[in-house]
């Protein structure tokens, strides 16, 4: 599908046209759903507000999916001020769309944009706009058991200042695209090397932010271990360079018996939601989960390892590769069972096969 522009005079009466139009398309496009791989897919619409100095943002409006202008001297692109945010919506068997704990994401961003110096909507608007935005492109959701809807909201420093300070208008804005698994492997196990030079984070960092600016400087290791066979890269912390922090872009829980441990949410490491609501689920299940510092030893002894995020919602680990030394868990009793158990029960959540008893779904018509 070719990428829609649109102009910034875009009229209501041109937007109802859009949205007439929109209702008279099929109810699911036609997409080789089997074939779902994690990349970028343009959708139909959009959604942007904008705040200046008074931290309030507009009302906000569905635009058609494209190209946005920004100035040269955007905050955002000569000091890195944005953030952003991952969530999904999944089709019910009934054609219906269900958001998994949305409100969690707005927090999140009003978190960090704390942290970034940035204004951020209210939990109500932000939660409001990922409605109306996935709505305007339900038919991008898959069908069920096909993939999910990502949903990407943005905000970022749009307004032209030159001397480094925070910019003077911001943009809050949400696009969308179909997805299938982030890994390769899909839910097969994943193999992992630990990074022993470069860190993601540190103590009073941003490392528990979702800043933009993160995520660029994993990118040198994470296509190192890519060539070299490698899906990812587990990180260490950089005082001791001894604990574990996280991968590229998700969460490491390591299992041994009947405990499952994770890596203590103290700054360096991003708060996710999906690790959050495996805690819960792994607890209501019978696990001992415990939050602290999980020294890469225990890693290596460990029974299982699984990951955690939006994107790859529970990867099972298949070998963890450190100074040189293999770990393959593919060989032990217990392989992926408690990781496998996990995304059974949190997918059958989000995707409304099971009674939702924890409130953490919103059901959208």
């Amino acid at each position: 599908m070719p990428t829609l522009h649109h102009k910034a005079g875009t009229t209501l009466g041109c937007q109802a046209s859009m949205a007439t139009k929109y209702l008279e398309t099929p109810e699911i496009v036609d997409l080789d759903w089997e074939n779902l791989g994690f990349g970028l897919v343009d959708t139909d619409f959009m959604y942007v507000a904008k705040c200046g100095p008074d931290g309030i943002f507009s009302k906000g409006e569905i635009l058609p999916f494209g190209n946005i202008a920004l100035s040269p001297s955007a905050a955002v692109l000569n000091y890195g001020q944005g953030l952003f945010e991952g969530l999904k919506a999944h089709r019910k068997t009934d054609g219906s769309v269900l958001l998994f704990r949305p409100e969690e994401n707005a927090m999140r961003m009003i978190n960090g944009s704390d942290r970034l110096c940035m204004p951020a909507p209210t939990i109500e608007q932000f939660v409001d706009a990922v409605k109306q935005t996935v709505m305007a492109n339900k038919r991008w959701v898959p069908p069920t058991g096909k993939g999910s809807l990502y949903i990407r909201p943005l905000l970022i420093g749009s307004g032209a200042i030159l001397g480094l300070a925070p910019s003077p208008e911001y943009t809050f804005l949400i696009y969308v695209s179909p997805v299938g698994n982030y890994f390769k492997e899909g839910l097969s196990p994943i193999n992992l090397i630990v990074e022993n030079n470069f860190h993601r984070a540190v103590l009073g960092g941003t490392g528990g932010v979702k800043a933009i600016g993160n995520y660029a400087s994993v990118l040198k290791a994470q296509r190192a271990a890519n060539q070299k066979g490698y899906s990812d890269v587990l990180y260490l912390d950089a005082v001791h360079n001894k604990y574990l922090e996280e991968v590229s872009s998700c969460n490491i829980f390591v299992v041994k018996g009947n405990t499952i441990s994770t890596p203590a949410i103290e700054g360096t490491i991003l708060p996710g939601i999906t690790r959050k609501s495996i805690i819960v689920v792994a607890n209501s299940k019978g696990y001992k989960v415990e939050e602290r510092p999980v020294s890469v030893d225990e890693l290596l002894d460990a029974d299982e390892v699984f990951c955690t995020g939006t994107a790859v919602v529970v990867s099972p680990v298949g070998s963890i590769t450190y100074l040189g030394k293999r770990v393959e868990y593919d060989g032990k009793q217990r392989v992926c069972d408690v990781s496998k158990q996990l995304y059974t029960s949190l997918t059958s959540l989000q995707m409304g096969l099971v009674d939702d008893r924890m409130g953490w779904t919103m059901q959208l018509n």
